[in-house]
């Protein structure tokens, strides 16, 4: 299992766009993939627990994946995030 810290960066506007664009980078990859803010830990490929997360620009998050692609999927999902 690989973790890291992440700060979101990327500009959440009134659509779910940026969230749906994190789930369906998350769901190319085969690992098991957790984002975690606060007490809340979601699977990253779902939509619904993506929002329900609630993150802003700014906050800091924990992301984990579990499997053969891992070290890729955090770098992917922790690019997407902290991009500007």
């Amino acid at each position: 299992m690989t973790t890291r810290d992440v700060t979101i960066e990327v500009k959440q506007g009134a659509q779910a766009s940026p969230v749906a664009k994190c789930v369906q980078l998350a769901s190319q990859f085969e690992s098991k993939i957790y984002v975690e803010y606060d007490t809340k830990k979601v699977n990253a490929k779902s939509i619904m627990g993506m929002m329900a997360l609630g993150i802003v620009p700014g906050q800091t998050v924990k992301v984990s994946a579990d499997g053969v692609d891992e070290g890729q999927a955090i770098d992917s999902i922790e690019k997407y995030l902290g991009s500007k």
